[in-house]
């Protein structure tokens, strides 16, 4: 399903921040993409299955959280984090910043995939060094 991601801060990820990035609580509450139930209902996908995310730029496995703000049809919702870095532009043209909103993206039911744990997405990110 074609979807618009966007990623920003949540109360959630904020917790678990303070609990410490390795924390369970962090992964919790970061390592998701909350969709509107909508289209979890399009996708044949239930609350706590994974799914896959991807854009050009990269692609990652996450939890599907149904969304507590809907009704957003066609739009998803990953919080900031190691593992929404995955899948949004580095680009910042010179801000420092890069885009964190609007981006094209496809979003599938991903039963039997693994969600990377956060030293696997450094590792991805780095390059394994």
């Amino acid at each position: 399903m074609k979807v618009k991601l966007i990623t920003g801060r949540s109360l959630q990820q904020g917790v678990g921040k303070e609990a410490g990035k390795f924390s369970q609580e962090y992964f919790n509450n970061v390592a998701i993409c909350e969709l509107d139930p909508n289209d979890m209902e399009a996708l044949n996908i239930s609350p706590g299955e994974n799914v896959m995310v991807k854009t050009k730029f990269g692609e990652v496995v996450l939890k599907a959280v149904k969304s507590a703000h809907s009704p957003h049809k066609g739009i998803i919702f990953i919080p900031y984090g190691p593992w929404a870095n995955l899948v949004i532009d580095p680009e910042t043209h010179g801000s420092g910043m890069p885009n964190f909103k609007g981006i094209e993206a496809e979003v599938f039911p991903a039963k039997g995939e693994k969600i990377l744990t956060l030293i696997e997405v450094l590792e991805k990110i780095s390059g394994g060094k």
